[in-house]
């Protein structure tokens, strides 16, 4: 049943193994290190695939080493979670008196304890497997507890509406008994009603009625018929202001404001500022006179305690165990897990982390003096630190260079949701590009929405007022290419890189239109193209607005780019680029849910409304702000 079983340290050195198949798994292993040992994603399933493969896996963070079992994927093992506790106690038990150094120098012979920790877990799971479901008892049963009354059908509460309309109908029950009514009384009554309703209205009214009808007659014919004017009309007049394929005298000015921004976004893209708490302190304590310094002390105090009640004051009080067991540090995680969802990190996401930082301190010693506070807060900055650190870095400029010296153009493909800001994103990009003297070729590829070409067209006079064509080179810094609205993206794009490699074209940057991850057709046709056109790069635009969607939004396009493409290996997401970063304070969470799900860098990152609000991640930044 198990292929291999090993037990290794965390740092990849195996003790001991047991291989029953005699195949080599040693890639299984080292991506079950790189992808979730590393990079702590060890939830509490402890469940690993590749490929065929499945590794289930157990750490043991006194120690520092990792039980591993390896199988096929197709089978179902119940008895494993009990075989790798079994296993670590004996391990424990034989070994744990070793020191590190000499653990890792010594021969183990663990094969007679590991025979029998595995063969009592196998008859385990046969002896449980054998025995018979016991029948359920009849007090057990959902029948025992149904009542008589509950069997009781009331005509009353099946039909509210007859009830109502009687309870109008009939008169109040008070009436009823206090004055009884004979059929005479009825009788008349009801002729009575009747009368009124036969006698025709007098005349005084009818002839008010025909003035009326004659005075608003005479009205009508006075005025004469008027044509409708509907609300989204318009005129020739209408159309000539509503005109913005010219520069207006307003835009003129727009862009001698805008030519301050001219080199300033020279080199490389600038990280985020990093906001500290002890800097302010600081600041405040330095400044002013010394009686001024007392009120000030105060209020810092008082911002201290603020600070102190924050994420870890659920930890005040709570010092000094040698060993953290899970249940003292549940009720510590449940509290980080509501304090990241409230910095808008995705609740699964979460709760991942949660458990991660759980798997990583469960059974590890603690010093005398340390507190549970200081080293969940340290686990958890690590945790948070190791997933926004890039596994590979994206340098746009570097590779835009070796692309040039080999005679094509460097191109990159955005993609995302409607409204969150990619044409917008592609301009702020075109303007760091040109600002280093790369000539830029934008893909008008976004042939669904109104509007879109218009905008890359006013994008593009705008930076090539900032940037007009240089001296030795007498071609302007950034080309539009378009072909209308209704064309296949993917042609267009085609096209657009052809024209650009003919043109020596630095850079081609392609739009696509918005789409929403569940549209197919639309996803289809993102994937063909960029099966179509292989670019260098794909970077997927998103909000840093939202929580939950993200995650929803980056699996769908990841799992429809590589649904879609017929190729082996798909074309998908290489990088994110944040938007409206500058709109939510210290809710950074959605930084965190996107490079989890994807693991891939966030490279860009969007800060405002001009053409230089565009950042670095900055991964200080995001975790000092998320543990506020």
């Amino acid at each position: 049943m198990l292929d291999f079983v090993v037990v290794f340290t965390k740092g990849g050195v195996v003790l001991w193994n047991s291989n029953e198949s005699g195949k080599n798994f040693s890639n299984c292993i080292n991506s079950l290190i790189r992808g979730v040992i590393l990079e702590e994603r060890n939830t509490e399933s402890k469940y690993f695939e590749e490929d065929h493969l499945a590794v289930q896996f157990k750490l043991d963070n006194e120690l520092d080493l990792v039980y591993a079992a390896v199988f096929q994927k197709v089978i179902k093992l119940n008895y494993l979670d009990d075989f790798l506790a079994n296993m670590q106690l004996a391990f424990k038990e034989k070994f744990g008196q070793v020191s590190a150094q000499e653990r890792l120098a010594e021969e183990y012979e663990f094969e007679e304890e590991f025979r029998s920790v595995l063969s009592a877990a196998e008859e385990a799971s046969v002896k449980q497997g054998k025995q018979p479901k016991a029948m359920r008892s009849y007090n057990e049963s959902l029948k025992s507890k149904k009542t008589v009354a509950s069997m009781i059908q009331d005509d009353k509460k099946s039909a509210p509406t007859e009830k109502r309309v009687n309870i109008q109908e009939s008169p109040p029950p008070s009436k009823l008994q206090s004055s009884p009514r004979s059929s005479e009384d009825i009788i008349q009554e009801n002729r009575r009603k009747l009368r009124e309703k036969l006698t025709p209205p007098s005349k005084k009214v009818t002839i008010e009625a025909t003035k009326v009808t004659k005075s608003s007659t005479a009205e009508k014919e006075k005025a004469g018929k008027k044509p409708r004017v509907w609300d989204l009309g318009g005129s020739s007049k209408d159309a000539v202001l509503l005109d913005r394929s010219k520069d207006a005298p307003e835009d003129v000015q727009v862009q001698s404001i805008n030519n301050d921004l001219v080199g300033t976004m020279q080199g490389s893209i600038r990280d985020l500022q990093v906001e500290s708490d002890t800097d302010d302190e600081n600041d405040t304590s330095d400044s002013g006179s010394d009686d001024e310094q007392q009120p000030r002390q105060s209020n810092n105090v008082a911002q201290k305690k603020v600070k102190s009640g924050g994420l870890l004051s659920y930890f005040k009080g709570i010092v000094g165990a040698k060993t953290m067991a899970l249940n003292d540090l549940q009720p510590a995680l449940e509290k980080m897990r509501d304090h990241l969802i409230s910095k808008n990190v995705a609740s699964e996401i979460a709760i991942k982390l949660c458990d991660s930082v759980a798997t990583s301190l469960e059974g590890k010693q603690m010093g005398t003096f340390d507190s549970i506070a200081n080293v969940v807060k340290d686990a958890l900055t690590q945790s948070l630190v190791r997933i926004l650190s890039p596994k590979r870095r994206i340098d746009i400029i570097r590779d835009a260079l070796e692309c040039k010296r080999n005679g094509r153009p460097y191109t990159i493909i955005f993609c995302g949701v409607n409204g969150v800001g990619k044409s917008t994103n592609l301009a702020k990009i075109c303007f760091w590009l040109i600002e280093n003297d790369f000539n830029v070729l934008i893909a008008a590829c976004d042939t669904f929405r109104a509007g879109a070409v218009e905008q890359l067209r006013t994008h593009t006079r705008h930076l090539n007022a900032l940037h007009p064509a240089t001296k030795h080179n007498n071609r302007t810094m950034v080309q539009l290419y378009e072909k209308g609205y209704g064309k296949d993206a993917a042609g267009i794009a085609m096209e657009a890189i052809k024209y650009a490699h003919d043109t020596k074209v630095d850079v081609v940057l392609v739009d696509t239109a918005g789409r929403m991850q569940d549209n197919e057709p639309l996803m289809r046709s993102l994937s063909k193209l960029i099966k179509v056109n292989n670019p260098d790069l794909v970077l997927f635009v998103g909000e840093a607005l939202v929580g939950n969607e993200a995650v929803d939004q980056l699996v769908k396009f990841n799992q429809s780019l590589a649904d879609y493409s017929s190729n082996e290996n798909p074309h998908i997401i290489d990088g994110i680029v944040l938007t409206k970063f500058d709109t939510i304070d210290d809710k950074v969470g959605a930084a965190i849910s996107m490079t989890y799900i994807t693991g891939q860098p966030i490279v860009f990152v969007g800060t405002g409304q001009t053409y230089a609000d565009l950042k670095a991640i900055n991964v200080n930044a995001v975790v000092n702000s998320l543990m506020k």
